[in-house]
């Protein structure tokens, strides 16, 4: 009896097996593979085929043509103000307008940045680049040597992908280094160790990437030397998201550090020093943000409670830099820098000659504070006198200098640069955005949502008082809520010209997943919480329809990237809400999304879908998945980038061509074939591509 039993018991288990793996073959089976292969023929020519249909149905408007060139010219206007680096004696900027579509690199000295026109020297100009070598170019950013700031390593793009070819360039003779660091096209992650020797992090071939795609494998290599020649420095796990090595500090206080990244949200720090690694032993959640007089600047992701200190989530602390060679951390070594409460944050902290400045959210509104060190003490943190009632964000420093410039802005003030003298202790205004759009009567306010669990989701709402009144106002609904990123007011010239002005409603929510409210506000709704993150953006479309703001058919959602799989979600999940839906260079497929491009990555934030459990969290609410033939949806417009290596292409392809194919008709689709993850490499393309947001919003909210 006992042995039919086991038979049967068996014979039971290996049925529901069957069931589970044929139920797991249904799920992945996926016919719209094809759509994944990027360069792909038949897929391009599909690509070519929704591109057609879609500028036909937009562009052929007089509306389209007035929202394209109201666009273009706020984004090629020369008034706009140049924000700069703070490097050596120079300030740098980078200025892109309507004679230099791919921009220009150039410097100019604080003297004459405080002029009205300041005299500008150009250092690269990337159109004559791209034109004399033949090549789509994009720059993607550059990395100079101080504290003179003349050796530079400079990230050139092919059409703007991540992945990037790296060049030494020599900041004083204005020319690219003839035998210098030279790096060919990847997801590279190059740092200076000393003059003549940099930290690489690259494609080294077979067996030096992680899953995500990046290296795994950090070398120095000395300069004069073949990049085979290179020493390895530090080799991480495949399962990592990579590795990579920095400079830290100042003058004759530096150290260099190899960060090895554990997840998206997770890194363990080494000190490179006389050839050896020496750990810096805090939190595998914490990140090592600084290396200030002899001092690490940590900040808490976690409560963390250490030789005898309790320290608070979401905090600054200070590590003396003596840790590393000793066996256990003691009370001296640990000081308290800064500590957020319930509703602030911390955005930033920056390293001065003499102090540290720290960026801090309060209530979604930006202060500075200011921590000095005196007697191997921190000081409590003051809130700089700087401006009131505006948000105010660090827009430069420099680490061998007490100045620095700060921004100041909001949704109807146009942004304004001041700088902060740090010997008079006193600021000056610098520069100010002319308006781009006429405000009157236009007015903000924040709002408050309650979320399904009863928490209080904080939004903001802009517009003319008229249409806010009205009950009736046709409304865009913009949220993000991911990766611990925070959504800030901020002045937009083309949301106010071609929305605002024609009587539309931005609305900005401040959802769960971002990191307005620092570490807490993030992990609420991380891995098998991120429903929270949907529900709160439902709340707040809820809350403006029965505050009658305004309605179903004259409400819009837009998000980008996870903000993409944010509207992907509720619109899946509560198609009723909205009458339109802006989903650019989303995540969709949420069962694949961890083997296309950089997917791997972000497990930390949504989960290895490998893992069953995780794997029913993403089913019950991937968009791709959850689609249905027989549900009335939004009028949906899908938009993304060919040359996007970092979200991959597929997902808004697959979401386009199963949608379509299941009957539904109000589906537009754009794919620009070049641009990367911002979907434009320059100003004419990003111009385009605002145009057609808008005009897809007026079509939508007739």
């Amino acid at each position: 009896m006992g042995t039919l039993l086991r038979l049967i018991i068996g014979l039971n288990f290996l049925f529901l097996l069957s069931c589970a793996e044929k139920k797991v073959a249904e799920e992945i089976q996926d016919p719209y593979l094809w759509l994944e292969e990027v360069e792909g023929k038949k897929a391009l020519n599909w690509v070519e085929g929704e591109n057609k249909a879609t500028l036909a149905k937009m562009t052929g408007t007089k509306r389209y043509k007035s929202l394209e060139k109201s666009a273009l010219n706020i984004m090629q206007a020369k008034d706009k103000i140049p924000y700069v680096s703070m490097m050596g004696k120079y300030l740098y900027n980078f200025w892109q307008d309507g004679d230099h579509v791919r921009g220009l690199w150039r410097r100019t000295t604080l003297k004459s940045y405080k002029r009205k026109k300041p005299r500008w020297e150009t250092v690269i100009d990337f159109d004559k680049l791209a034109k004399a070598e033949k090549e789509n170019w994009v720059y993607k950013g550059s990395n100079c040597l101080p504290p003179k700031y003349e050796k530079c390593l400079i990230n050139l793009s092919r059409g703007g992908k991540d992945a990037a070819v790296v060049r030494e360039f020599d900041a004083k003779k204005k020319s690219f280094v003839s035998g210098g660091f030279k790096l060919k096209e990847a997801k590279s992650w190059v740092g200076w160790h000393d003059e003549n020797h940099l930290f690489v992090a690259t494609d080294y071939g077979k067996g030096s990437l992680t899953e995500s795609g990046y290296s795994k494998v950090v070398k120095l290599w000395k300069r004069g030397t073949s990049l085979d020649k290179a020493v390895t420095v530090f080799n991480g796990e495949v399962k990592d998201m990579g590795a990579y090595g920095s400079r830290m500090g100042s003058g004759n206080d530096e150290v260099s550090v190899i960060s090895r990244l554990t997840t998206f949200f997770t890194s363990k720090s080494w000190v490179y020093e006389g050839g050896k690694l020496k750990q810096i032993p805090v939190q595998d959640s914490a990140k090592v943000l600084a290396y200030f007089k002899g001092h690490f600047v940590i900040e808490l992701r976690k409560d963390w409670k250490v030789a005898g200190l309790s320290f608070k989530q979401g905090s600054l602390v200070s590590l003396d830099k003596k840790v590393i060679n000793k066996s256990n951390i003691e009370k001296s070594d640990l000081q308290l820098i800064f500590e957020p409460d319930l509703k602030s944050s911390v955005l930033s902290a920056a390293i001065l000659k003499d102090n540290i400045i720290i960026s801090v959210l309060e209530n979604v509104k930006g202060k500075i504070y200011s921590v000095s060190l005196k007697d191997n003490k921190f000081s409590s943190p003051q809130v700089m006198p700087l401006l009131k009632n505006g948000h105010i964000t660090l827009a430069a420093s420099n680490r061998y200098s007490n100045d620095f410039f700060f921004n100041y802005e909001g949704f109807l003030t146009p942004e304004s640069l001041y700088f902060y003298n740090g010997i008079a202790k006193k600021y000056s205004l610098m520069k100010t955005l002319p308006g781009k759009f006429n405000s009157k009567n236009m007015t903000v306010a924040q709002r408050w949502a309650t979320s399904k669990d009863g928490t209080k989701i904080p939004y903001f709402v802009v517009g003319k008082a008229s249409q806010l009144k009205s009950g009736k106002a046709p409304t865009l609904l913009y949220g993000y809520g991911g990766f611990e990123v925070s959504r800030t007011p901020f002045y937009s010239g083309v949301t106010g010209k071609l929305w605002l002005e024609r009587g539309g409603v931005f609305v900005l929510a401040n959802i769960r997943g971002g990191g307005e409210f620092g570490p807490r506000w993030h992990q609420a709704a991380l891995l098998e919480n991120r429903q929270k993150a949907f529900d709160d953006f439902i709340a707040v479309a809820e809350d403006l329809i029965s505050t009658k703001l305004t309605t179903t058919d004259k409400l819009a959602i837009k998000g980008g990237s996870n903000g993409g799989l944010l509207v992907g979600a509720v619109m899946t999940q509560r198609p009723d809400l909205f009458k339109g839906v802006i989903c650019q260079v989303p995540l969709l497929d949420m069962i694949r999304y961890s083997q296309l491009l950089a997917g791997a990555s972000w497990m930390g934030e949504y989960g290895d879908p490998r893992d069953p459990k995780m794997r029913e969290v993403l089913l019950s609410y991937s968009p791709y998945h959850n689609v249905k033939k027989d549900k009335e949806y939004p009028e949906l417009f899908l938009m993304t980038s060919t040359k996007d290596d970092r979200v991959h292409p597929g997902h808004a392809r697959k979401m386009a061509a199963k949608m379509k194919n299941m009957g539904h008709k109000a589906i537009s689709y754009y794919e620009n074939t070049e641009g990367g993850h911002a979907a434009s490499s320059n100003l004419k393309q990003r111009a385009r591509m605002t145009a057609l947001n808008y005009e897809f919003l007026f079509q939508t909210l007739k």
